[in-house]
């Protein structure tokens, strides 16, 4: 990092950084260990001489289980990008109103999830409900594994509840999409034809610092053969607000590749299984009981609110479980 111009690209430089801070995580993880294991050592001995240590040995072997337990699910994320960066994108389904506002339930969630983790998150694009909740969103999310955690979450999310916008007070069912994409680096070759391009600039609106609905500056790229749209509106600058949108592009564009080539092997190896994001995941039951039950693992949990304040850990540490579980067979 001190080589001579190396801050001169400052945002190829801030990515390098975190990638070495996450390193350097990894190493602090391993030397932790070796530290708690030379002081339980020392502490049995002391044990066997007749101290009064079965406290401090009681603590200290907590400590290595739960930093054991955190090594152990990261060597579950073993996929090719799963250390990356991860892009989180959420999409209403049917039903107006209600399925917009569970769609912004989701946002929150996340948001919190994220921040429980330690990781920082950055709004692209937002687009607003009419009258609540929101149509659209995507999102930046920068952190150790983030791609590898947050891919358990990729699929259909249901909500049964009553519905706070039913003046009778009735049960309604929404459902929102959410979808993950593995920011990834710049040496993946993704061929992107600018004549297969369509780019549309407009006006910012929705969620959004000053800047917003001053100038044409967002930007909407469509990508012909495959019919993907991307668009970004949180940077000041067209420019800056288009090679934004070229990254989500090249994700969304290597997904699809390694969805094509899953749905590819499936069928090779005969298999039924779905292959995608139109799956139903997860159900959130709020009424006429609570309850969270994840579809894929059986894992279920009784107090849908905790879960949507973002303590997902539960949730996604029983589907990598069940992923690692899965590879090894």
């Amino acid at each position: 990092m001190s080589a001579p111009g190396f801050w001169d690209d400052p945002e190829k430089a801030q990515d390098v950084g975190r990638k070495r801070a996450r390193v350097e995580k990894r190493i602090q993880a391993g030397e932790s260990l070796d530290t708690k294991s030379e002081e339980l050592e020392v502490l049995l001995e002391l044990q066997r001489e007749g101290e009064a240590v079965d406290d401090d040995i009681e603590k200290l072997v907590a400590q290595l289980e739960q930093e054991v337990n955190a090594i152990e699910l990261t060597m579950k994320l073993s996929g090719e990008h799963d250390d990356n960066d991860a892009i989180l994108a959420i999409h209403p389904g049917a039903g107006g109103t209600e399925s917009q506002d569970w769609a912004e339930m989701l946002l929150r969630m996340y948001l919190r999830y994220c921040e429980r983790k330690g990781w920082s998150t950055e709004m692209l694009e937002y687009q607003a409900g009419e009258e609540a909740g929101l149509k659209s969103v995507t999102v930046m999310v920068r952190g150790d594994f983030a791609y590898g955690y947050l891919k358990a979450e990729r699929g259909v999310h249901r909500l049964v509840r009553i519905s706070p916008f039913d003046a009778a007070k009735r049960r309604h069912t929404s459902f929102a999409s959410v979808y993950l994409y593995p920011d990834i680096d710049e040496d993946i070759e993704v061929e992107i034809n600018d004549k297969d391009l369509r780019v549309d600039t407009y006006r910012s609106s929705g969620a959004g610092g000053q800047h917003v609905n001053v100038t044409d500056s967002a930007i909407r790229i469509t990508h012909m053969p495959s019919g993907i749209v991307v668009t970004c509106q949180n940077e000041r600058s067209q420019h800056k607000n288009r090679d934004v949108a070229m990254r989500l592009l090249r994700a969304r564009l290597y997904q699809l590749e390694v969805e094509k080539r899953k749905e590819a092997q499936t069928k090779i190896e005969g298999e039924k299984k779905e292959i995608g994001f139109g799956s139903q995941i997860r159900s959130y039951v709020l009424q006429p009981y609570q309850l969270v039950k994840d579809l894929r693992t059986g894992f279920e949990v009784g107090d849908p609110l905790r879960i949507l304040d973002g303590d997902l850990d539960g949730l996604i540490e029983a589907y990598l479980a069940q992923e690692a579980r899965t590879s090894a067979d």
